[in-house]
């Protein structure tokens, strides 16, 4: 009776270790991979590294050329009610991508006479449904927190978050999960 004891509190003995050093060294590697932010002059320097890379010189160029110099304006003009997340009224006025376009669900919209690239992202298509009713020269609401551009695309691209036909939300982008 007694060696069943003292096996059993061995054994204990031996569990407890393990399951206190597994703690411990997940503490520690949490600790390694939150990596500190960068200041400003190392921002800097980066940016400048990669400026010098050959997609950096790449974009340089583009930002210099016709087309970037529109695309950059296009968001520039819509860069205040982005910021605030405002209504904008926009028309749809294609119901599909630019060809070779890999940004989820998406359709083409005129705000203030300029073309965007509305994307809604890779959504469900659950979520989406009432966004597949949409037909060219609909009027819609849209709110965004976020306007981007690439050198691949003609067009600035709105990120959508709100959308709205006739006084009925159409779609609405779900809050993150992981609180940001």
């Amino acid at each position: 009776m007694k060696k069943v004891i003292y096996a059993l509190i061995v054994l204990l003995v031996a569990v407890s270790g393990f399951v206190f050093a597994n703690r411990e060294f997940k503490k520690e590697a949490s600790k390694k991979a939150t990596p500190k932010p960068l200041s400003a002059a190392e921002m800097k320097s980066e940016l400048a590294k990669w400026e010098a890379t050959p997609p950096g010189i790449n974009f340089k160029k583009w930002e210099a050329s016709p087309q970037g110099k529109k695309v950059l304006a296009g968001a520039a003009k819509i860069r205040n009610q982005v910021n605030t997340s405002a209504n904008m009224e926009a028309v749809v006025t294609s119901l599909s991508l630019p060809p070779g376009s890999q940004l989820g669900f998406g359709v083409m919209v005129r705000i203030n006479d300029d073309e965007y690239i509305l994307s809604f992202g890779p959504e469900k298509p659950a979520v989406l449904k009432e966004l597949y009713s949409l037909k060219v020269n609909d009027k819609i609401i849209i709110r965004s927190h976020f306007v981007s551009y690439a050198p691949k695309y003609s067009y600035a691209i709105i990120s959508g978050d709100y959308a709205e036909r006739d006084g009925k939300v159409i779609y609405k982008r779900a809050p993150r999960k992981d609180g940001c």
